[in-house]
């Protein structure tokens, strides 16, 4: 699904060049999930607007469904870590939103944004507005907006982050449902965090990237049995991969 071929990223500033990404080669096929973690600063998220054409590379290529990426690829959702609802907006018209933007009609998406909405559990919610609900709530809607027009590709950049222990678990395992765990027509996605729980939870696989310049340090596979819960949790695999993720982290550093 995407190919990434020695990708790098050099931004221009006045106090001279900073080189954020540095010979990104990796491959992500269709239907995975991939989660990226590392420092802060690393590049993580330039990456996943690299991959979504909102940022074009300084060097190497990006490639998403055989296409070589020059501009932003229409067939891709986008989540961050706040929701970025429109506050003079209602719920359902946040989610809206994506058809809108895409020049589509309203109406013919109003029946599906309204059964994500049920999907997800706010069924009913549809006419508030996004400060009568919850943090973790808004952010279900911005999930829902992102999966409006059934985008192949989800990019997600720290959606979970700012969210209490609880909440965070509430939607990783949301997540797993939405994205079609165990079923063959899952969606691609790409995953940044700074939990590593949370990569090894709901990844297939996890990268791990050094400090700036970001790079590929360590790639490791996720071997657990699907579908996980927070059970999954518990497994001494688990923490054994948990533990081996940091100390590949604590070694780039």
């Amino acid at each position: 699904m995407i190919v990434l071929d020695r990708v790098g990223m050099t931004y221009r500033a006045d106090a001279g060049p900073v080189e954020a990404l540095r010979d990104i080669t990796l491959e992500i096929g269709r239907g995975e999930l991939l989660a990226l973690v590392g420092p802060s600063g690393c590049g993580k998220s330039t990456l996943l607007r690299i991959i979504a054409g909102l940022r074009p590379a300084t060097a190497g290529r990006v490639t998403v469904d055989g296409s070589v990426v020059t501009r932003p690829i229409p067939a891709v959702g986008m989540v961050f870590q706040a929701p970025l609802l429109l506050r003079w907006r209602t719920i359902l018209d946040n989610v809206l939103l994506a058809a809108e933007l895409a020049g589509l009609d309203r109406g013919a998406h109003r029946a599906r944004a309204e059964a994500l909405l049920r999907l997800v559990g706010l069924d009913g919610f549809g006419a508030r507005q996004p400060r009568e609900l919850s943090g973790g709530m808004q952010q279900r809607a911005a999930l829902c907006r992102a999966l409006l027009l059934d985008p192949p590709l989800l990019l997600m950049d720290e959606p979970f982050g700012a969210l209490d222990a609880m909440t965070r678990d509430e939607l990783n395992l949301e997540l797993l449902r939405v994205w079609g765990e165990g079923s063959a027509a899952r969606k691609t996605i790409v995953f940044v965090t700074h939990s590593i729980p949370e990569a090894v939870l709901l990844a297939d696989r996890v990268v791990v990237m050094t400090p700036r310049p970001g790079r590929v340090a360590r790639l490791f596979d996720v071997p657990l049995p699907r579908p996980r819960t927070v059970a999954t949790r518990a497994a001494p695999a688990f923490g054994a991969l948990t533990v081996a993720i940091h100390e590949a982290l604590t070694e780039t550093r």
